[in-house]
Formats: C-alpha cells, structure tokens, sequence
C-alpha cells in the first residue's frame, strides 16, 4: 500500500473516530453540525422527515446547520441547538430499537378529501406502559409548528418521568379552528388506539405554547366533540405557555400556566386576566412569570424558566391524584 493511500485511510478513521465520540458512540446520531438535510434523509425519519421541521410551504437550504435551526423559528426565542439536537436523538433512539416513532391519526380518505391534512400526525415518545398520556401542541403563530423547540423537547422530558408524550403536527395556514380539529381528531385516535399504543386514557393532559396553547384550551374549555372529535372526557390538566387567549367555560380543568415578563406578543397582562377568571370560577390554577424573558422560550433552559416542564408535571401529577 502506498504513502499517499495508507495517509488517506488513517485520516478518514480519525474522522469516523471523532464523529461516533461525538455522538456518544452512535455514528448515527445528529449533532449541532448536522444539517436540515441529515434530518430529511435520517433513515429513523424515513417517510415523514419533513414533519420535522416547521413550514409546509418552504423550500429549505438543506446545508443549514442546527447551530442555526432558530433562523427557522422567527416566534421563538432560547432556542438552543443541544435541546434539539437531544430530543431528536431520543427519537433515533426509539426508532432503533423498534419502537413506532409517527402515527397518522386521518385516514387515507380523509387525506383526499382535505390534502391539508397530509401535513398531520403524532410524534410518539413513550414512557412506562400503561400510563397517562400528554399531547403537545408546540406554537408558531399558526404558520408554522415550532417541534424542534416546544414540542420534541417537551415529550423527551415528560416521558423520562415515566408518562407517555406525543407530539401534534397540525395543519398551518388556516387559523385556529382546523389546527383544533387535528387536536381533537388526535387525541380521538389515541382513545380509541389506546391498547395498540400503551397509554392510560383515564388523566392525559394537553400542552400548548402559543398558539398551541390557544388550541389546548379550547379543548380543556369544550371538549374534543365541539371540534369535531369524539365524546371522550376532557383532559385532567391543561399546561399553557405564553398566550393571550382569554376564551373560557365552566368547569374547567385545572391549569398550569407560564410567561416570560417581558412578552410583547402574549403580554403577562393577558395571561393574567384568564388566571384570575378561572380561579374565581374555582378553577385549581398555578401561574408561573418569569423575569428577563421574552416570547417563545420553550423549555427555557439556562434562563429563569428552566425546571418548569418538571413543574407542570408535578401539577399533573396532583391533577391525576384528585381524580382517584
């Protein structure tokens, strides 16, 4: 073997050598370095890639690093590439130990009928079986959907504490009443697949950022059936974070709810109007205001919100107990 050959050869094992140690020893984990196109083309994601990420309608520059996936995100803030990064290798995880990572919860026929529709399903991170389930609705203004922010990284965190986490991709472009109706049809399916997937229906809980915390309440408030779901019981407990939404009924489900201080697109003012009606109605509330934050900060980490997903479970957890 010449020089120039056996030089070539112990340069690409050095190379192989430090992307596995980079990935903690799986060659096929994604990094902060790996790019829009390492999601698409991930064999984990193969044939629903593009529900990863957060617009329907772009065309993405597939070379773009996840140093830089909040360029993506323009309603969000604290994005950070490592949460990301993290949670999307729970899912390479799963899928390589066999485990069913997406659910479409329309039928073909109702994909023909609403081609919108195509652009659904439920990401699935499992906790012990058998167990209660939360559904996240991440945000993005009903534009695009913020999962690699407020979604993944939400369900990666719920499931390690033992609960069963699924991810809403819901249609965009339509406003709130069709991205509720996927809500409804979700959660829908899940009762009536809940032997198949593993979950207890009896205390599931729905999360909402934003605008998914528009579409959350509206559930928590009227039920799956007012948007065209099944007559199943509404959730335990209703997680919101950072929305101005103000719709509310009686009873409602107990709530947990978070905002930065600084807000100027869902003002603390807002959210503290809702807060304050439903405790008169007798409503169980927590209310979280964090200092130096704005919009969109996801699960916070490194700010004063960090910790809070942890909160909200814990308010789940004494939701689920009052129901025993």
């Amino acid at each position: 073997m010449n020089p120039p050959r056996t030089a070539l050869l112990l340069a690409l094992l050095v190379n192989f050598s430090v992307a596995v140690a980079e990935t903690g020893g799986r060659a096929d984990h994604l990094t902060v370095q790996s790019t829009i196109s390492d999601i698409l083309g991930h064999p984990a994601f193969a044939g629903f890639g593009r529900l990863i990420l957060p617009w329907d309608d772009r065309v993405y520059d597939e070379r773009l690093p996840l140093t830089r996936i909040a360029s993506l995100l323009p309603y969000h803030t604290h994005v950070d590439p490592e949460t990301v990064v993290t949670a999307l290798n729970r899912m390479v995880d799963d899928a390589a130990g066999g485990r069913k990572l997406f659910y479409s919860f329309y039928s073909a026929a109702q994909m023909r009928q609403d081609p919108s529709r195509r652009h659904t399903g439920l990401f699935y991170l499992r906790g012990k079986p058998g167990a209660p389930f939360a559904v996240i609705c991440p945000g993005g203004g009903f534009s695009y959907v913020g999962s690699v922010h407020e979604g993944f990284p939400y369900a990666e965190a719920i499931s390690r504490q033992g609960y069963n986490a699924f991810v809403l991709k819901y249609r965009v472009g339509q406003g709130g009443r069709p991205a509720t109706e996927d809500l409804a049809a979700a959660v829908s399916y899940i009762f009536k697949n809940a032997e198949e997937l593993q979950v207890a229906t009896g205390g599931y809980s729905l999360w909402g950022s934003s605008a998914g915390a528009r579409m959350a309440a509206a559930i928590g408030s009227h039920g799956a059936a007012r948007y065209e779901g099944s007559n199943i019981p509404k959730p335990a407990a209703v997680v919101m974070a950072y929305t101005a939404h103000s719709d509310y009924s009686s009873p409602e489900p107990p709530t947990f709810a978070v905002v930065g201080e600084q807000d100027g697109i869902a003002p603390p003012a807002s959210m503290e109007n809702r807060v304050d009606a439903l405790r008169r109605s007798g409503t169980v509330v927590e209310y979280r205001k964090y200092k130096n934050l704005d919009h969109g900060f996801g699960i916070g980490k490194g700010t004063s919100a960090e910790g809070w997903i942890s909160e909200a479970v814990r308010f789940w957890e004494k939701a689920i107990g009052r129901l025993r």
